[in-house]
C-alpha cells in the first residue's frame, strides 16, 4: 500500500486548508486511516483518525471543533478539513493507515502504512 498526501501550503491564521491522502496498491487491507503531524523540534503527534466505515472519528483535543476527518472508500482517499487555523498548527502532516480490525489507535506505532508528509504553515 502506498499513501500520497497533498494539499498543504501557506495560509494566514484563521484560514482553512483541506488535506487529502490517496491510497493505492492493496487497499483492501486498509482499516483505519489517520493524520499525524510533526512541528519543528517536536515529536510527531496524533491529530485525527477515522474507522473504515467512517462512523467513528477521533481527534486530539487541540483540534476538536476546527478539524474534520472524512473518507471516500470508493476513491481510497481520506481528507482532513482544517478550519480556523492557528500558527501552532504549523507542521508536516502525515497520513497513515492500519490493517488492524477493531483498534482505532492514537499511537503511531500501530499504523502500518505512511504517506510522505505535506507541510502546513500558518502565519500569524
Amino acid at each position: 500500500v502506498q499513501l500520497q498526501a497533498f494539499g498543504g501550503g501557506l495560509v494566514q491564521a484563521g484560514g482553512y486548508l483541506r488535506l487529502s491522502c490517496a491510497a493505492s496498491g492493496r487497499t483492501f487491507s486498509i482499516n483505519d486511516m489517520a493524520w499525524f503531524r510533526q512541528a519543528p523540534g517536536k515529536e510527531r503527534e496524533f491529530v485525527s483518525a477515522i474507522t473504515r466505515s467512517g462512523s467513528g472519528t477521533y481527534y486530539v483535543e487541540t483540534v476538536k471543533g476546527r478539524f474534520f476527518i472524512s473518507r471516500d472508500n470508493a476513491k481510497n482517499t481520506v481528507y482532513l478539513q482544517m478550519n480556523s487555523l492557528k500558527p501552532e498548527d504549523t507542521a508536516v502532516y502525515y497520513c497513515a493507515a492500519d490493517r488492524t480490525i477493531g483498534l482505532t489507535s492514537r499511537n503511531e506505532h500501530d499504523y502500518d502504512y505512511w504517506g510522505q508528509g505535506t507541510l502546513v504553515t500558518v502565519s500569524s
